[in-house]
C-alpha cells in the first residue's frame, strides 16, 4: 500500500470483517438463546438482533463511505490483495471443514454436547492466521480469548442444571453468548480502525489539496 494513498481495499477489507463478525457473532448468540431452553427467549432474541443490527450497519456504512476512496493501487499491491483474499477463502474453508468434521465425530461417538465448545476453539484458531494475513492484531487477542473460554468451559462448568424447572445448557450458553460478545467486541474495535483509515485518507486529501494551491 502506498503511503500517500488508502486504497478502497484496505477499508473494504475492514468493513468486511465487520460485516463477517457482525453475522457471527448474533450466530453464537442464537447458540446461547437455544441453550435457555425456552426461558426469557423472546427478549433475548430481540436484543441479540438488536446488537447484530447495529453492528451491521457500521460495517455497511465502512462500504459507503469506501466510494470516495480510490480504487486505483499498482501492480503489486493489486496481487497483494489477490493473494489476501485466497488466503482467507482457504483458511475459511478449512475452518468449515474441519466444523464439519468435528460435527461428525462428536454425533458418532454420542458426545453431542462436546460439539459447541469445539467449534469455539477451532474458530479461536482460525482467527490467527487472519491476524497475520491481514495485520489485525485485535483478531490475535479475539482468537485467544475463545480458545480459552472453551478450555474453561470444558473444564470448569457442568455441562446443564436444572433452574427454575428448565434444564438449561451451561455449556451452551457459556460458550453461546461468550464467543457473541468477543465477536461483537472485536466488531467494534475493526470498525474504529476502518473509521480511522477514512479519516486518515480525508487528511490526506485536504494536505494534497493544500499543498497543490501553493
Amino acid at each position: 500500500m502506498s503511503q500517500s494513498i488508502i486504497p478502497r481495499a484496505a477499508v473494504r477489507g475492514r468493513a468486511s470483517g465487520v460485516i463477517f463478525l457482525a453475522f457471527f457473532g448474533t450466530l453464537w448468540a442464537g447458540i446461547g438463546i437455544r441453550g435457555l431452553h425456552g426461558w426469557r427467549f423472546l427478549w433475548h432474541s430481540i436484543l441479540s438482533l438488536l446488537i447484530g443490527v447495529v453492528v451491521l450497519i457500521g460495517g455497511v456504512e465502512l462500504i459507503i463511505k469506501s466510494k470516495r476512496l480510490s480504487n486505483e493501487m499498482g501492480e503489486g499491491d493489486s496481487n497483494r490483495w489477490k493473494r489476501k483474499n485466497m488466503w482467507f477463502g482457504i483458511n475459511f474453508g478449512l475452518e468449515g471443514l474441519l466444523i464439519g468434521v468435528a460435527s461428525a465425530i462428536c454425533r458418532s461417538t454420542n458426545h453431542l454436547d462436546l460439539f459447541v465448545p469445539i467449534i469455539a476453539l477451532i474458530v479461536g484458531v482460525h482467527f490467527y492466521p487472519l491476524a497475520h494475513l491481514f495485520q489485525v492484531k485485535i483478531y490475535y487477542f479475539s482468537g485467544s480469548l475463545l480458545c480459552l473460554l472453551s478450555a474453561i468451559t470444558l473444564f470448569t462448568l457442568p455441562v446443564r442444571v436444572t433452574w427454575e424447572n428448565n434444564q438449561i445448557m451451561v455449556w451452551w450458553i457459556t460458550v453461546g453468548f461468550g464467543s457473541a460478545l468477543i465477536l461483537w467486541g472485536t466488531c467494534v474495535t475493526v470498525w474504529q480502525v476502518g473509521n480511522k483509515l477514512l479519516n486518515s485518507a480525508g487528511n490526506r486529501a485536504k494536505e494534497a489539496e493544500e499543498s497543490f494551491r501553493f
